[in-house]
């Protein structure tokens, strides 16, 4: 297989696994102050994603694929809030296990691992239009 070519499939594979990541981030991010529907129920629980190396064996280059979506099993917060419908008897709230300051930093990983996977694909579209023009002009 041609090395252009590869690097495009390799290329590809990061970014639908960074834009798989961007949105389990974004989920977890518009989530991070939910509530379980009623007393008694859990909220929202943190989504996480876990990737894994594939070899293609015709170009024996590694991509990038999303392994697993699972979830993280630590504990929820708990806050002391009376008034809201989800409280229990004694006025405490369970809160996501969401930590906004990780999943911001997660995303700005994410996305500068998108970009960088855009600009190796900008380039390689780059060099084999050049390649093509170099044919053309040989003819």
């Amino acid at each position: 297989m041609d090395p252009l070519v590869a690097s495009l499939k390799v290329s590809a594979s990061g970014l639908e696994a960074e834009s798989t990541r961007l949105r389990i981030v974004s989920e977890n991010i518009a989530n991070a102050r939910s509530t379980g529907d009623a007393p008694g129920t859990d909220p929202y629980r943190r989504k996480t994603v876990s990737f894994t190396a594939e070899v293609d064996r015709m170009s024996g280059a590694s991509s990038v694929a999303i392994d697993r979506l699972g979830t993280d099993d630590s504990d929820f917060s708990v806050e002391f809030d009376p008034g809201n419908p989800a409280a229990d008897g004694k006025g405490m709230v369970k809160l996501p296990n969401v930590n906004v300051l990780v999943e911001m930093a997660d995303m700005r990983e994410a996305n500068r691992s998108y970009e960088a996977n855009l600009q190796t694909t900008r380039q390689a579209r780059d060099l084999i239009s050049a390649t093509i023009d170099l044919l053309r002009a040989s003819q």
